[in-house]
C-alpha cells in the first residue's frame, strides 16, 4: 500500500527542486514529424516554443524537449537532424523561462549542444548504454541524468517482450544503470530512474510496474514515471471489436490521468505528461491524501 513519500533534493546549475512532497511535473514537447502521441503539431520551431511556454505557464516544473522519436518500431535520425530540430527551441526558451530544460536524446552530441543552447538536464532512455561519451557529458556540466529502463531500442522493444521476473530483472538493470554512471563521475544526488512504461513491456506489465512502483524506491534515487497516452491506456479504453483508439482523444487524457494518480500514490517524484493543466490538478489532490497529517494506527478505529 501507498507510504510516505521519500524526500529527495534536486539542486544544480541555480535550480533547486524539491521531490516527495510535492510531485514535479516534466512537460513534454515533441520536435517530430512522426510523435505517437501529438502527430507533429509542435514539428516547427515556433510551435514548438509556443508549446514550451504554454507548459509551463500551466504549471510545468521541466520541460522535457526533444527531437528523434521513440515509439515503437521507429527509425533512428542522425545527430545532425536532431540537433536541427532542438536547438534552435532551447535557445528560444532559455533565459525566458524560470524552469529548467531537459533535452530528451540518446546522443552525446546532441545533449552536449542541447546544454550549451541553454538545457540543464539529460533524459537518456538508452541509460547512458547507446553512447559511450554520453556520461562524459554528463559529467561535465554536472547536470542531472534520467535513466531509463528499456528493452531492446525503440525497433526492437514491443517484439513479444517477456520477463522471467518482471520487478526484479527491471529494478536489477536500473541499480546497474545507476553503479555504471557513478562509476563514470556523475553523483548518485544527480540521478533519476524510470522503469520505462511501454518501452518493452505489454499492457500487464506497464500496470504491474505502476502497482509495485514503491519496489523501485530501495534503488534510494528519485523515480520519473511517464504513461502519458501510451498504447496500454488506449488499448484497455478500446472495445474489443474497434481498431485502437487515436492517442489525442479526451477519454485517452482521462486513462491518463488515472495512471498518474496511481503512480504519484506509489512512489513517483516526477511524472511526464503531455498535458500539465489536467495533471496539476490531479497531483495536486493526490499530494494533499500522501501528506495530510494522520495520527490513526492501524489497530484503531478511526473517524
Amino acid at each position: 500500500m501507498p507510504g510516505s513519500p521519500q524526500i529527495y533534493r534536486l539542486s544544480w546549475a541555480g535550480y533547486d527542486l524539491e521531490l516527495g512532497r510535492k510531485t514535479r511535473i516534466m512537460g513534454v514537447v515533441n520536435v517530430t514529424p512522426d510523435s505517437f502521441s501529438d502527430g507533429g503539431k509542435f514539428f516547427t520551431h515556433d510551435a514548438a516554443v509556443a508549446r514550451g511556454k504554454k507548459l509551463i505557464d500551466d504549471g510545468a516544473d521541466i520541460i522535457d524537449i526533444g527531437g528523434e522519436s521513440t515509439r515503437p518500431f521507429s527509425e533512428p535520425i542522425p545527430p545532425a537532424e536532431e540537433i536541427e530540430r532542438v536547438i534552435p527551441v532551447i535557445e528560444k526558451l532559455a533565459g525566458h523561462v524560470s524552469v529548467p530544460l531537459s533535452i530528451d536524446t540518446m546522443k552525446a552530441e546532441v545533449a552536449r549542444r542541447a546544454i550549451e543552447a541553454g538545457a540543464s538536464m539529460i533524459n537518456d532512455i538508452s541509460a547512458l548504454r547507446f553512447d559511450s561519451e554520453m556520461a562524459a557529458v554528463a559529467r561535465e556540466f554536472d547536470v542531472p541524468v534520467v535513466l531509463m529502463h528499456m528493452l531492446g531500442n525503440p525497433k526492437t522493444m514491443q517484439r513479444s517482450p517477456s520477463y522471467a521476473n518482471l520487478i526484479g530483472e527491471i529494478s536489477a538493470f536500473l541499480q546497474d544503470a545507476i553503479e555504471r554512471a557513478e562509476t563514470q563521475g556523475i553523483p548518485k544526488s544527480k540521478l533519476i530512474v524510470d522503469p520505462g512504461i511501454g518501452f518493452g513491456k505489454t499492457v500487464s506489465h506497464n500496470l504491474l510496474l505502476i502497482k509495485h512502483l514503491q519496489f523501485f524506491a530501495s534503488l534510494q534515487v528519485p523515480i520519473l514515471v511517464g504513461p502519458s497516452r501510451k498504447a496500454f491506456i488506449r488499448k484497455l479504453l478500446t472495445d474489443e471489436d474497434r481498431e485502437t483508439i487515436p492517442p489525442d482523444l479526451p477519454v485517452v487524457e482521462t486513462g491518463t490521468q488515472a495512471a498518474v494518480a496511481a503512480a504519484v500514490l506509489f512512489g513517483a517524484h516526477i511524472v511526464r505528461v503531455h498535458d500539465v493543466a489536467n495533471t496539476v490538478a490531479t497531483v495536486r489532490i493526490l499530494d494533499a491524501i500522501k501528506n495530510v497529517h494522520d495520527n490513526c494506527k492501524p489497530s484503531q478505529k478511526c473517524i
